[in-house]
């Protein structure tokens, strides 16, 4: 990263980024250009080992394409505030992200709900969430293993 003095390593201060964040930006190889995708997502991290979660349809481009090459990137941001000054070159934006990238996988029946309920934790905390067995059946649940992340920050 070239401006050190904003790079975040910390994973403690990483996770509180991400609690902040509602979207996740998904890349995924394709043949010609990268193909990247919002999604709603939800975080753990477990001995620093972080992992994100996703949700979806069964079939698509992105279940292709995880098919194809399940390496994948991913990028997401919040606390934005732009700053204007006199000139424009002097106006900045106050930002928070965290970039990475990792292997994302199908999760087995069995492991849905454990992964949903991270995944909707992101957005509202309960101890328990109550799905709809007809819905967990027509979704596929994806578990990114994070192998490289990175946060940065700028706060004036």
């Amino acid at each position: 990263m070239r401006r050190k003095d904003r790079e975040i390593t910390e994973i403690s201060e990483i996770m509180e980024i991400i609690k902040k964040c509602d979207v996740c930006n998904l890349a995924f190889f394709d043949e010609k250009y990268p193909y990247i995708v919002p999604l709603n997502f939800g975080a753990a991290n477990t001995h620093n080992q972080v992992t994100l979660y996703f949700h979806g349809a069964k079939v698509g481009k992105k279940i292709e394409l995880l098919e194809k090459n399940n390496r994948v990137a991913f990028e997401m941001d919040c606390s934005h505030k732009l700053l204007l000054a006199e000139t424009a070159c002097d106006s900045t934006m106050e930002f928070e992200s965290v970039c990475g990238n990792g292997t994302i996988e199908i999760l087995e029946e069995d492991q849905k709900i454990a992964a949903l309920t991270i995944l909707m934790n992101q957005y509202e905390v309960k101890e328990k969430h109550e799905f709809n067995e007809n819905h967990l059946k027509a979704i596929v649940v994806l578990k990114l293993t994070v192998d490289e992340i990175t946060g940065k920050r700028l706060m004036k």
